[in-house]
């Protein structure tokens, strides 16, 4: 009992001990983010009281890094130095909002009052600082990376900005994500489906999952399967390097998609079929049915999923989840096919290009813009 007893003491402490890394690493990254934001104030504030005469910013810059290189390390090359200006410039009224809001809430030193007076010295001082750490998470808008934010700052558009940076964080996207999501991209793909008013909501809200059609794409980019974008290979060749990449691929698909099955054979009437891949959706709660074709996408194909679907709805669903879904992956396809075999009511059944490689971002943007 004692062995035990002392196995799960161990156990509780490496998880407190590794909880407060990762606060301590979440505080630090926001402190040393947030820093570089108001040396991109001290810069910029500097440039405005000086000299008009052309270079004098990049000239400023260079014997900046030459001087706080040798005294506080690497971090303030001229480029970061850059970024830092950047940074500010693209911020500056986001923070200022988030600052103002924050003030209206009760002042931390009133927190601190309210504890009781029988509390120890070192427990008053714990409390204060946990109080402070966390005052000083919420009072920053500031959740992502310096990295996260680099590439952010870079992306002109406020809209497409903003979205990202929603996404990033509620997902928890890392950098490397961040950037495939982007050079994908994943906001112009969304947009072409949305109208103005919708596209800013992406800004506001990120992409909100409420309807079947809000979580598909078209097209889907599989850039990271490393198939070759001729068509010798085959549709199994596609289904297995999807699951030798599952987690690449689900995060294509979006938020909420759970992987269930493949090759899932079901029987009717004494025929077998199968269903190349069997998902499910956690916010809709519905099957997600995936067909795979590598070539031009045929009325049969859609019939057969159509197929697929009604039976999932009769004989697997409960009476709870809602209608199952069924997306076709295909090379190509017409939308005069998908318009006359689906008719107009159709909901469920949806068709998707997917691409070998990374789109061009102003095509999609110019398709979206017609």
């Amino acid at each position: 009992m004692a062995k035990t007893s002392t196995i799960q003491l161990f156990k509780n402490i490496q998880a407190l001990v590794g909880q407060s890394k990762q606060e301590l690493y979440v505080i630090a990254n926001t402190t040393l983010t947030e820093t570089y934001f108001h040396i991109g104030r001290l810069i910029v504030e500097h440039e405005q009281q000086g000299s008009n005469r052309a270079g004098y910013a990049k000239e400023t810059l260079i014997n900046l890094s030459a001087k706080l290189t040798p005294v506080l390390g690497k971090g303030f090359s001229v480029d970061n130095l850059e970024n830092m200006r950047n940074f500010y410039a693209v911020y500056k009224d986001d923070y200022a909002k988030h600052i103002s809001k924050n003030q209206k809430s009760e002042p931390l030193v009133r927190k601190l009052k309210s504890i009781p007076k029988s509390e120890t010295v070192s427990r008053k001082s714990s409390i204060q600082k946990s109080e402070t750490l966390s005052r000083k998470l919420d009072l920053s808008p500031f959740k992502l990376s310096w990295s996260h934010y680099i590439l952010l700052t870079n992306i002109e558009n406020v809209i497409e900005r903003k979205f990202y940076e929603i996404e990033t964080t509620a997902e928890n996207w890392s950098l490397r994500e961040l950037k495939r999501q982007f050079d994908s991209a994943l906001f112009e793909r969304l947009a072409l489906s949305r109208n103005k008013d919708k596209v800013k909501e992406l800004s506001k809200k990120g992409h909100v999952i409420q309807k079947p059609s809000d979580a598909i794409k078209d097209p889907y980019i599989l850039e990271f399967l490393d198939l070759p974008q001729q068509d010798f290979y085959s549709e199994n060749d596609l289904e297995t390097a999807i699951i030798n990449k599952l987690q690449h691929f689900l995060l294509e698909l979006g938020k909420g998609f759970l992987f269930v099955d493949r090759q899932k054979r079901i029987k009717m009437d004494g025929d077998d079929y199968k269903i190349d891949l069997v998902l499910y959706h956690r916010t809709l709660r519905c099957f997600v049915l995936i067909d795979l074709k590598i070539g031009t996408l045929k009325h049969q194909d859609l019939g057969q999923l159509q197929m697929y679907v009604n039976y999932y709805d009769e004989e697997i669903k409960d009476e709870e989840e809602n209608k199952t879904i069924g997306i076709i992956l295909c090379k190509n396809k017409k939308e005069s096919t998908i318009k006359y075999t689906l008719g107009k009511g159709n909901k469920q059944i949806f068709a998707s290009k997917y691409k070998m490689y990374f789109p061009e971002k102003q095509i999609l943007k110019l398709v979206r813009e017609q």
